[in-house]
This record gives structure tokens, C-alpha cells and sequence, in this order.
């Protein structure tokens, strides 16, 4: 299918979030330090791709394959090796932003499973920017408009990745600042 499609906000999601939750969480056991619902799907309110974004937080590097192996194992598709989009002002250097990355198995409810190694900037990006659109109903609104808006242009899924990915900056720098005034931890 061309385009991406903005479904209207789901009151359910957080309820298939935590099956889903359930499932990793027993494949994974102690590799995971935690598994939280981030994305669009995680935001009360917020339209979105009817998938379930999901980070999975690891202890190390070596973790992220040996997390990306148990779930292949369990018929999860791994993904090729990513980076996530540096964010300006944030560290550059690449580790910063590795990530392995796994979508659910053929047939099951669509799943973006995103792991990443904790204390890194894209661990902590996924989790404040989902927590500032949380406290700031008025700037998911409006992000909310911005996505609909670019899902209206039929764009593949790269180049609405693209796309997005400057305006989410423009969102997550003052994330950082409210994160700094409030005392937001991850």
C-alpha cells in the first residue's frame, strides 16, 4: 500500500500495548530492563498509524543482539541494524543512536519493536517526547495536524519518516528544557 494512514485515536491501544508487553516481557526475561509504550498509540488522544511502538531497554551493546535474537527466535522479523536520526544538539557521535529493531510476527497484531541500550539519547528521546505530548495536550494537537496533514501528501513510509523526523525535534528540544524546569526522569 502507498501512503501512510492516521487512524483516530484508539482507546484500547494501551490495553494491547500491555498484552503485547506481557509477551516480550516473558521471551525476554531479565534482558530487558524495561518495555515501555512509546510512539504516537502511547498518547491519550493522539491519532496515529495503528501500530503499537514499543522500546525495549537493554543493559549493553552486546544486549541488543542477543534481545533482537531471542525474539527472531520467536518468529519476531528482525530488521537490519539502524540508527535513529540524530537530534541537533544532542550528542552526534553514531552510538548515541543505535538500535536494533523487530516487527511482530506474520499475522499478530502490527508491532514496531524498537530496543535500545539504556542511558543513550535515543532510549531517553522515545521516552520524553511521548511524556511531553502526555503533559502538553496543546502540542499534540497540534502534532497531531502536522501528521495527518503529511499522511495527505501519500508519501511512502521513508520519506513521511523524513519528513517528520525535523518536526519531532522541533517538539523534543523544549521536551528537554520542560524535562530540566520539572525534574523528568526516564
Amino acid at each position: 500500500m502507498t501512503g501512510i494512514v492516521i487512524a483516530r485515536p484508539d482507546d484500547t491501544w494501551p490495553a494491547q500495548y500491555q498484552k503485547t508487553a506481557q509477551v516480550i516481557g516473558r521471551l525476554l526475561g531479565e534482558l530487558a530492563q524495561r518495555i515501555d509504550h512509546i510512539g504516537s498509540t502511547a498518547v491519550p488522544g493522539l491519532p496515529a498509524k495503528d501500530v503499537l511502538d514499543i522500546q525495549v531497554t537493554v543493559d549493553t551493546e552486546p544486549d541488543l543482539d542477543d534481545v533482537a535474537e531471542r525474539m527472531a527466535a520467536a518468529d519476531w522479523e528482525l530488521r537490519p541494524p539502524r540508527r535513529d536520526h540524530p537530534v541537533p544538539g544532542l550528542p552526534a557521535d553514531d552510538i548515541q543512536w543505535v538500535k536494533r529493531m523487530l516487527v511482530e510476527p506474520m499475522y499478530r497484531r502490527r508491532v514496531n519493536l524498537h530496543i535500545r541500550v539504556a542511558g543513550r539519547a535515543n532510549q531517553r528521546y522515545a521516552l520524553l517526547f511521548r511524556d511531553y505530548l502526555r503533559s502538553h495536550p496543546e502540542t499534540a494537537r497540534a502534532y497531531a495536524v502536522f501528521k495527518q496533514q503529511a499522511a495527505a501528501l501519500r508519501l511512502e513510509i521513508g520519506d513521511y519518516t523524513d519528513l517528520k523526523d525535523p518536526v519531532c525535534d522541533l517538539i523534543y528540544l523544549p521536551a528537554e528544557e520542560w524535562a530540566a524546569r520539572t525534574g523528568w526522569t526516564p
